[in-house]
Order: C-alpha cells, then structure tokens, then sequence
C-alpha cells in the first residue's frame, strides 16, 4: 500500500529533497518561494496586472502587438523558484514533477479549460524526440487530462522542420527559428476544425512557439486557441534565459 511504501521511502519535497506529508509534493517553504501567477492579468497575454482592470482587459503590449491567439496563462513566473520544476522534468528526467506543475496549471487556466474541446501539447521534431526520448509538453498535457477530464490529441499537430533550440536566442531570432515549424497532418483536420483548442507546454518565454503553433493550428480552421504554461517568462527580452 501507499502507506507502506511511505513508511519505508517516505516523500520529499520536488526540489528541496526534504521530507514532506505528501507524494509528489512540494513543501511549504518550495511552494511560497514560488511566484504564482494569478487574476487580475492580461486576458490575452496572462502578464499579471498590478490592480484590476477589469474582466477581459488587455496589457498595453497585448493591444500594440495582438498574438495569434485568444487567451493565454500560467502557474508561475521563471525565476529562479520556478525553474527548478522545470529543469527537475526537462534535464533530469524527474517525470514525476508533473503531477505538481499540472496540479498548478489546472488552477491557473481554469479561464481557458473550462470550454476547451482539447488539449494539444506543443510537439517536439521527432529529431529532437528520438534524442530526448519524450516531451516533457506532451506530459504535462496528459496530466492534465486526467485532472480535468478534457481529451489529449498528440497527433493532430506536427513539428516539420528541425529547428535549431531557442535557448540563447532573442524574441525576433526566436520568431524566425520557428517559422512554419508546425501543421496540421492533412487527415486530421476534421479534429481541428471549429474546435477550441488549448496548447500546453512547459514555459512560454517570447510566445514565438506558441505563435507558430497558434498560427498552424488557426490556418487548419480552429475555432479559439488558448495557450497554458506551467511557467511565463515576465522579462523574455533576455537572451540568456535557458528555458
């Protein structure tokens, strides 16, 4: 039983290491270090807001420079707390640490699941796959099926082209690297046409996988894309963030 195994492993925290009351869990001291993202911020954008504007009010970024998308948001920031999960699933294989990001994730994008038809996780060139073995996106959108009951469709859209990895590149270098990187396979775009879809994936930094993925899924006749990410970069116009 659960409560044998605890007894002879018990929990620890996720990125701490320290003995926690729950599986899977991080202690308090890990979880109040986070940055949680919550109301009031762009509908669009999902920035946080420093007082409220009002249901459905957009940043001022959002109005200059509307992304292909309708919604977006996120658990936390990436800082140096909100990382740590991030890296625990990306570089070290810790696949258990989506338990707790998705957990985050279901109560952050409560405003774009709640009419979703499906889940897509950003998908990976299977260059990229065959090399790290999963998709920490594609986790994390499975999970998150489970805790909200919405489908998961990982095959609708595909990343054609290897692209180089954005790490170390700045927003426009980032756009172009991901150019007509995605489409929707041609016999399935019945699954996409007219649907209100939710891309899941790690960390949104300058939106431009997001863009591309947003933009393939649009040209393919969604009806409402939404983005949802376990976290956002609040300064992305740095071009050494190792998201």
């Amino acid at each position: 039983t659960q409560f044998a195994a605890d007894l002879l492993t018990p929990p620890h925290c996720l990125t701490c290491n320290t003995q926690t009351t729950g599986e899977q869990a991080m202690c308090v001291a890990c979880w109040s270090k986070l940055h949680h993202i919550s109301d009031p911020v762009c509908d669009a954008l999902g920035t946080p807001f420093e007082y409220d504007h009002g249901e459905g009010a957009l940043s001022a970024e959002a109005i200059a420079n509307p992304p292909p998308w309708d919604k977006a948001r996120a658990a936390v920031a990436f800082d140096t707390e909100g990382r740590k999960l991030v890296h625990q699933l990306k570089y070290r294989d810790q696949h258990h640490a989506t338990k707790a990001m998705a957990s985050m994730m279901l109560q952050a994008g409560r405003a774009v699941l709640v009419k979703a038809d499906v889940l897509m996780p950003v998908p990976l060139h299977r260059q990229r796959l065959w090399q790290r073995r999963f998709n920490q996106s594609a986790l994390l959108a499975h999970e998150l099926g489970k805790l909200s009951g919405k489908p998961v469709d990982t095959l609708s859209l595909q990343r054609v082209k290897q692209t180089r990895q954005q790490v170390g590149l700045d927003a426009e270098e980032r756009r172009r690297n991901v150019a007509r990187a995605f489409l929707v396979l041609p016999e399935r775009l019945a699954l996409v046409a007219d649907k209100t879809i939710v891309l899941v994936d790690d960390v949104r930094t300058t939106g431009a996988t997001a863009a591309a993925s947003a933009t393939a899924l649009r040209k393919a006749g969604a009806a409402h894309i939404h983005i949802l990410t376990y976290a956002l970069v609040l300064a992305p116009y740095r071009p050494h963030i190792d998201a």
